[in-house]
């Protein structure tokens, strides 16, 4: 569901390509989206049914796998964003929602039990205190006039610290970028000013508010990593984001994080 709202049909699926998924065909049918599977999809269902049992709704229910085999999830009416990022998402209002949207999330995944042959995307990662989204950003919620009003994309989740799924999120919609990056760049000042309201707004501790910046840029290091070892393993996507210049952006912020990491922190406490 990473998309915008397209109108192009497809032939013989009678339905319309989402526009925007960086690495997913992703489709939708009336009020559902299909997308494909992987290893995870059955783990990632029952995190959904969970969410939905606990009174989540901030987040598409599943429907099991279609006749084709992709998975049916339902379809969030609204806005996904997408570079450059509109006014609407760089206002403090959304960063607010941002932060309640991602601690809601968080408490409601605290007490999920996965399945005894769970599968995740990615590595388990000690505290394994909630499940982690895995990739909180512009081009994973759902938007309309009053802010945020979902997470989708849901392949990434993988138990872990609520601080490392924060930090990327700090990353994208603070956002802790260097001043070459085109997407979205602030002063640092105003950096951490916002970096601030986040916390405040998902009521970080004081623990994690000390390592919040720091985990930023170990996230952008994984990242990177990531991107490197699913191109080396014939990822056609993840080989033209590489190509395009896309982890070099990464280490990039990555070495600005650092470059301002006390500062930022100071502005935590």
């Amino acid at each position: 569901m990473k998309a915008d709202r397209g109108e192009e049909e497809l032939a013989g699926h009678g339905g319309e390509r989402l526009a925007g998924g960086g690495v997913n065909d992703v489709v939708r049918i009336g009020t559902t989206v299909r997308r494909p599977t992987g290893p995870w999809t059955a783990t990632v269902h029952a995190l959904l049914d969970h969410l939905r049992d606990r009174g989540f709704t901030a987040a598409p229910r599943a429907h099991g796998i279609d006749a084709e085999g992709r998975e049916v999830l339902d379809f969030l009416p609204g806005q996904v964003a997408h570079y450059p990022l509109s006014d609407q998402v760089r206002t403090d209002a959304t960063l607010r929602a941002v932060g309640k949207l991602l601690r809601s999330y968080h408490d409601a995944t605290a007490d999920f039990v996965p399945p005894p042959d769970a599968v995740w995307y990615g590595p388990v990662r000690e505290p394994a205190e909630v499940v982690c989204h895995g990739d909180v950003a512009p081009y994973n919620c759902v938007f309309d006039d009053g802010g945020t009003l979902a997470l989708i994309d849901f392949d990434t989740a993988h138990p872990g610290p609520r601080v490392w799924d924060l930090a990327y999120a700090a990353y994208r919609f603070v956002p802790l970028t260097h001043p070459d990056n085109e997407d979205f760049h602030l002063p640092v000042a105003e950096q951490a000013r916002r970096l601030r309201l986040l916390a405040d707004a998902y009521g970080l501790d004081a623990d994690d508010r000390r390592v919040l910046a720091a985990t930023a840029r170990q996230r952008l290091d994984a990242l990177v990593r990531h991107m490197h070892e699913r191109a080396d393993a014939g990822s056609a996507a993840f080989a033209g984001h590489i190509a395009a210049g896309h982890d070099a952006l990464y280490r990039s912020d990555a070495a600005h994080i650092t470059r301002h990491e006390a500062r930022l922190t100071a502005a935590l406490r």
